[in-house]
């Protein structure tokens, strides 16, 4: 299909994140939606859906400019109406009007922004049963908690509350009616309250639409809002980024705890927010996992080897997870 030679190795991958994660059954309809740079793994999913005994239906649309960028009308109306949606995509759809609103209706929806070939195959032989135990854990803690505290050696110190907010749990499994979530998965994150977030962060893993960085973006916050942006090149490029935006693309949006074992940072968000043993903040959009800011972008940076704090009690320290599981 599309002039795409079909590979074993993808073939298995596209097999476990339709049976292991999503339980695709015969009949159902399942909606592959892509973009040309994503093609192969969408043509991959697709046949494999087909082999399944699934209706499956294969969508590519232009790429969009920037994640959490609306899908065309058309590709937002055919998600709300199927039973499973899989979407690679360059830019990300999990933050988005048209994936509520799809998850709302009832379909299981995974979305997988920026994956690689390399990553796919890689991240599909995960233990999930580990990583959902693990996922759980630290949910559990965050939904319990009302203030959260990072800090790192490089000078990340940041504050603010969860109060009455509840966390999202990225484990891999889509199987009810309404779930959603990306995949890869592994990883538990929260809305931050608007308003609350003060301090700084340095995010030296990487920053999405920047990729691995070779030095710190120094992130300042002020009532909940990032005021300031420091750094190299690559911090320029998030400010030129951001420029384009109100304020509410400044807001602290998230919060969250990576709990996937074999992921790396590799520059690709939708991996390097799974990573073991960091925490990523976001930039922006959050109105759809408990928060009230609706922006037209999310923009995530991984923080590495942090110590974090939830009510005073250490959850994390120095990037190792301090959990009974």
């Amino acid at each position: 299909m599309l002039g795409v030679e079909v590979r074993d190795e993808l073939l298995r991958a596209a097999e476990v994140a339709l049976t292991r994660c999503l339980r695709v059954k015969p009949g159902e309809s399942v909606l592959i939606i892509t973009d040309e740079p994503l093609r192969n793994i969408g043509v991959h999913l697709w046949v494999k859906a087909r082999e399944l005994g699934a209706e499956a239906i294969y969508v590519e649309m232009i790429a969009r400019k920037v994640h959490g960028e609306e899908p065309p009308k058309p590709v937002a109306e055919a998600m709300k109406a199927a039973d499973v949606v899989i979407a690679p995509t360059s830019k990300s759809l999990t933050h988005t009007v048209a994936r509520k609103e799809a998850a709302e209706r009832g379909a299981r929806v995974a979305t997988m922004p920026g994956i690689t070939e390399d990553i796919f195959v890689r991240t599909m032989s995960v233990d999930y049963e580990l990583v959902q135990k693990l996922t759980e854990a630290v949910a559990k803690v965050l939904d319990e908690g009302h203030e959260v505290r990072v800090v790192t050696s490089l000078g990340t110190d940041l504050t603010f509350s969860i109060e009455n907010r509840k966390a999202r749990r990225s484990t891999g499994v889509l199987i009810n009616p309404g779930d959603w979530g990306n995949l890869p998965s592994g990883e538990a994150y929260i809305a931050p309250v608007e308003g609350t977030a003060n301090g700084v962060v340095l995010v030296d893993g990487s920053m999405t639409s920047v990729g691995v960085l070779t030095q710190p973006i120094k992130i300042l916050f002020k009532d909940g809002v990032a005021t300031q942006i420091e750094g190299g090149s690559e911090a320029a490029k998030l400010n030129e980024l951001l420029s384009k935006y109100g304020v509410e693309a400044r807001n602290l949006g998230e919060f969250g705890v990576g709990t996937n074992p074999g992921a790396r940072v590799s520059g690709v968000v939708l991996e390097d927010e799974k990573v073991l043993g960091t925490i990523h903040i976001a930039l922006g959009s959050n109105f759809d996992f408990g928060g009230r800011v609706k922006a037209p972008v999310h923009l995530d940076g991984i923080v590495m080897k942090p110590t974090v704090y939830v009510d005073g009690r250490l959850l994390m320290k120095d990037g190792v997870l301090l959990l009974d599981i």
